[in-house]
């Protein structure tokens, strides 16, 4: 299994100093993946978390990275397709595979917030039918040109759209979902799934088997689908709850390790540890130099073959 690592993206970390420094620290120290995500808007009087109060657009955060790096995979998980149309956002991505000569995963959500659905101008209508035709678009502007497409939700009039991406057909879509009819979806149409920072993890292998199962009926195989998962990291937190069960991806080192080869172990096949959930680096009101000094130990610690 594959280990990657949270670019700083929000809150305290999220500088542009951070960025080259913790993409640099990654790739060095053997983590084979970088990952933002999309936050758009907190809501006036919401309850959220502080990771989503600041955080910066991944597309642009990924650009950053890909002038520091030259090995290391560039992901986002995930840019939520209703926000923006997939002609501007297959630019955008090709763009990048182009910057960083083919290193882009590209992570798909529905959205679910109304507030940014409003913000954005995105329907929240037959989301599950207009992603799975976004996907079908996003493929056709990367393939052969000139391109052509005209669908229920999309059009796209004959033209050229270059330049083409680096990697052959374009960066592997990865949807998002956690209900079984998105899990479905990632099973026929998409190159993995990504999950969600509020996934329990401890069930995770049902998730999977819906996937794998899903690509089997529609005669794909379940063995080259990603399954990419978002650690969001307890570090030096008990490592059981009060009923002494354990908290994955919780305590110490070691603790941690041991939660991700467990992971590995139920079909995961690469887990990237995300430090914007912590409290003590990735919240806007956190000590900017504490949290940067706090995430770079974490790194060190858990680095591939350390």
């Amino acid at each position: 299994m594959k280990v990657g690592f949270g670019l700083p993206v929000s809150g305290a970390w999220a500088t542009p100093d951070n960025i080259s420094r913790f993409a640099e620290l990654a790739e060095a120290s053997g983590y084979s993946s970088l990952w933002t995500f999309q936050r758009l808007l907190a809501p006036e009087g919401s309850t959220m978390e502080p990771v989503y109060h600041s955080v910066l657009d991944p597309i642009a955060a990924l650009a950053y990275a890909a002038a520091v790096t030259s090995r290391i995979r560039l992901g986002v998980a995930v840019i939520n397709a209703p926000y923006v149309s997939p002609g501007y956002l297959a630019k955008q991505a090709a763009s990048v595979d182009v910057l960083s000569a083919g290193r882009l995963d590209l992570g798909i959500g529905l959205g679910w917030m109304p507030e940014e659905f409003a913000m954005t101008g995105g329907s929240m209508e037959r989301r599950g039918a207009r992603t799975a035709e976004y996907v079908k678009v996003l493929r056709a502007i990367w393939g052969e040109q000139p391109v052509e497409f005209s669908g229920d939700f999309y059009t796209v009039p004959r033209g050229t759209v270059l330049p083409r991406p680096v990697q052959p057909g374009g960066p592997p879509v990865l949807l998002g979902g956690t209900a079984p009819v998105a899990l479905r979806r990632v099973g026929r149409i998409s190159d993995g799934w990504v999950t969600s920072s509020r996934a329990d993890l401890s069930k995770i292998s049902e998730s999977i088997r819906i996937v794998h199962d899903a690509a089997a009926a529609a005669g794909r195989d379940p063995a080259a689908l990603r399954i990419i998962c978002r650690g969001v990291l307890r570090w030096g937190a008990p490592a059981s709850d009060d009923a002494g069960h354990r908290r994955l991806l919780s305590g110490d080192s070691d603790q941690i390790r041991d939660d991700l080869r467990w992971l590995g172990g139920q079909g995961v096949t690469e887990v990237f540890c995300d430090l914007n959930w912590d409290l003590l680096v990735g919240a806007p009101d956190a000590d900017p130099a504490a949290a940067a000094e706090r995430a770079a130990t974490i790194l060190a610690a858990l680095a591939p073959g350390s």
